[in-house]
């Protein structure tokens, strides 16, 4: 078995190469059954004080590729580790030969999940923002966040990137992160005004709360969402749907996402109102962006194929 750190992980997956990869395995497909979801609750005493604090969502996502490979990722989230000093997420990847069940790799789960994630809402715009966007609004300042402005730049003339996260402290660091990278990137307080000037807006937080609204956003914007994974988490309300093209990274999305199950439950979306999925838009079957000024609307929960897809690129790197 091969050992892949999170450096080496890493430098396998550089986003113009990860980006092309996801696209080919969306049009090609894999076997990717569903998800295990485990609650994880400690108990009252141990740890931090309330519930929040004290529970942990554990994900379980394999998928194969019959007769060549066979992955599992697990995934723990806990989102009461801000107050620890320590990230939200953290993963394990094991990849296995689909035909002997030989370990063949380990590789470092939280770079693939970062990565493959980032590299997901790019494909996603690679269809559904404007051609000539170069305005980029993120939504947050974690570890996904911070790769945000790298991936869309493999698709779309970005010029320009505003942070806007809770903590001011934490949205002016990472700007100073992208400028280093040679971004021009500015730090905003007023998220209401950083949606309105934002020709991409991509949200990558933990809020079980909706953070941006409809009613912000310009026409011809594309809106991202990846936080939202639970029926109890949001990041946009329900306006943000009205009058736009809906697409979603997998079906599964309809059944997991608190940002598509409330609207969905408040009678504003419906399932056959979504346009298409990363797999119907790689194959060419589902048409993205239409004109220009209409507004869209991608909403990912991720998917084991995302990470079977980067696994295998990382061991295959690393073969010759």
């Amino acid at each position: 078995m091969q050992f892949f750190d999170s450096r080496t992980t890493r430098a396998a997956l550089p986003f113009d190469r990860l980006i092309a990869t996801l696209r080919e395995r969306f049009a090609g497909g894999s076997e990717v059954p569903p998800r295990h979801v485990h609650e994880i609750t400690s108990p009252a005493g141990e740890g931090a004080g309330d519930l929040a604090s004290r529970r942990m969502t554990s994900l379980i996502m394999p998928a194969w590729l019959p007769g060549k490979y066979y992955g599992v990722k697990i995934v723990n989230i806990a989102p009461g580790n801000a107050k620890r000093g320590l990230p939200g997420l953290h993963s394990s990847y094991l990849l296995f030969d689909a035909r002997t069940g030989v370990p063949l790799a380990q590789v470092d789960g939280d770079e693939i999940t970062q990565r493959r994630t980032a590299a997901a809402s790019a494909l996603a715009a690679s269809y559904l923002a404007r051609a000539d966007a170069k305005h980029l609004l993120v939504v947050g300042a974690g570890r996904v966040a911070q790769l945000l402005p790298a991936a869309f730049r493999a698709v779309r003339p970005i010029e320009r990137v505003t942070v806007w996260a809770r903590r001011p402290v934490e949205a002016q660091a990472m700007a100073a992160r992208v400028r280093e990278a040679g971004l021009p990137a500015f730090a905003s307080t007023d998220l209401a005004a950083a949606c309105g000037e934002a020709d991409i807006v991509s949200c990558a937080t933990l809020s079980t709360e909706p953070l941006v609204r409809g009613a912000w956003l310009a026409p011809g914007s594309h809106l991202d969402l990846i936080g939202g994974f639970t029926p109890a988490m949001r990041e946009a309300d329900d306006a943000c749907f009205e009058d736009a093209r809906v697409f979603v990274d997998t079906d599964e999305a309809l059944q997991k996402s608190g940002d598509l199950l409330v609207p969905m439950q408040h009678g504003v979306l419906r399932a056959d109102d979504v346009r298409g999925t990363l797999t119907t838009l790689s194959k060419g079957v589902a048409t993205g962006r239409k004109t220009e000024q209409e507004r869209t609307v991608f909403k990912s929960v991720g998917t084991a194929l995302e990470d079977l897809a980067a696994a295998v690129l990382v061991y295959e790197s690393a073969q010759g």
